[in-house]
């Protein structure tokens, strides 16, 4: 049996160094984490920035544009003065000047425009919601399958032990002539079947912990830190009640929609008139100017008032109104389908959450009856009352049951972040 026992050093030796490597993070650092450096999260705040930056500009469009100028000019040849005959040299000429501009009626495409922009960004402040709490689901089961795969490599590691128990007692009883070589060789087979498995959830472990280091923006392999409180069945009535008020899919699908029916009005405005008033002061002469108005230098200044109104236009106009009118529709459409696809999702899965709350009950009363038959066919098969066979089924069991144990925790809590990510709030 000296090579059982030195593959088990072999084992901890390779172990140990990774260990040592390795970061631990809750999962509230974890999600913070993530929440920092996941593309799709920088992405839905940019869109936010951008959506208000929109309506900054929706605002803007109600203040006049203002503009200033000046320059100044110095030619290389002179000219001489009629009256007089005398040469004059070249002088340095300045200019000065400031503009406004106001839009006083438009039709009301400004209102049009400023309530989108305002739509546009409640549905980029919802997406934001909306992709935290996807990015918190990722996380999660990033999160939680590296829990459950390190519980997983303990049961594996929990078969092994057993295997060469059992491998020992087969060989010991092979020697005392209570039992047949073929004992001895099912034990063995038993025992290498376990340590593949062992080596299967070491290296699915070591993905896990991977794949949660990137998740949460580091390099090296990340350890989970378990919670020590396992959360209760959240109260599913009230749940659903006030899920569709809040989710984030259902609230950004009908701002999109505003902002369409916003837009048809925009459109609308082409066939209103527009008014506009204008006023521009320029300065300009050869003194040298006294800053920053100009002040002594001659001035020439003007209203101007104007009215556009564009009787035809090619029908660019009825084009845009249908174009406006059928995205509007089609966002009306997109968000009563989500609506009822948000329903339906959170139908299904606090089914599903219900349904795995009550299966870690029955999963942890099945693994207490498969550990006490174990340990009956253990002592069944010392007394030589059961076959080998009996022994290596009750084994095969018990790894199931604790297998079922640790898949039930986890798909209840990966259950619980789903449904979390679809009403937008934490339970």
């Amino acid at each position: 049996m000296r090579w059982l026992t030195g593959s088990g050093i072999l084992a901890i030796a390779v172990a140990a160094p990774l260990a040592a490597q390795q970061v631990e993070v809750t999962l509230q650092e974890a999600i913070r984490r993530a929440q920092d450096v996941q593309p799709t999260m920088v992405q839905a705040l940019g869109t936010e920035r951008n959506a208000g930056a929109s309506r900054l500009s929706a605002y803007g469009a109600y203040l006049p544009t203002l503009s200033v100028n000046a320059s100044t000019s110095k030619g290389n040849t002179g000219r001489t003065d009629n009256a007089t005959g005398l040469f004059i040299p070249p002088v340095r000429s300045y200019t000065g000047g400031i503009s406004a501009s106001l839009e006083l009626f438009d039709g009301f495409r400004r209102v049009a425009n400023l309530r989108s922009a305002g739509a546009t960004l409640d549905a980029a402040g919802a997406g934001v919601v909306n992709q935290r709490f996807q990015v918190m689901l990722s996380t999660k089961q990033a999160f939680y399958n590296a829990l459950a795969t390190e519980e997983l490599l303990r049961v594996a590691q929990a078969q092994v032990r057993r295997a060469q128990q059992q491998l020992q007692i087969s060989v010991e009883k092979l020697r005392a002539g209570s039992a047949t070589r073929s004992d001895s060789l099912r034990s063995r087979v038993e025992y290498g079947n376990a340590r593949i498995a062992l080596l299967q959830a070491q290296a699915n472990l070591a993905t896990a912990q991977a794949n949660l280091g990137r998740q949460i923006g580091m390099d090296t392999p990340v350890r989970a830190v378990p919670d020590t409180v396992f959360p209760a069945l959240p109260d599913t009535a009230a749940l659903r009640n006030r899920a569709l008020e809040t989710a984030p899919q259902v609230l950004q699908a009908e701002s999109q929609a505003s902002a369409a029916r916003a837009q048809v009005w925009s459109a609308r405005s082409q066939y209103w008139p527009t008014l506009t008033v204008s006023y521009s002061d320029n300065r300009q002469g050869i003194k040298t100017p006294q800053f920053p108005l100009f002040d002594n230098l001659p001035d020439s200044y003007s209203w101007r008032f104007g009215l556009t109104w564009p009787l035809f236009n090619g029908f660019v106009r009825e084009q845009q109104q249908v174009t406006a009118s059928v995205n509007r529709d089609n966002a009306e459409a997109q968000a009563a389908d989500t609506r009822r696809q948000v329903n339906a999702q959170l139908t299904q899965q606090l089914a599903t959450l219900s349904t795995a709350y009550e299966q870690i009950s029955i999963a942890q009363d099945n693994l207490a009856a498969a550990t006490e038959d174990l340990r009956v066919q253990n002592e069944r098969y010392r007394v030589g009352a059961a076959t080998i066979l009996d022994l290596l089924t009750s084994q095969t069991a018990l790894t199931q049951a604790e297998v079922n144990v640790v898949q039930t925790r986890f798909n209840y809590l990966i259950t619980r972040a789903q449904v979390e990510a679809v009403v937008g709030r934490t339970l």
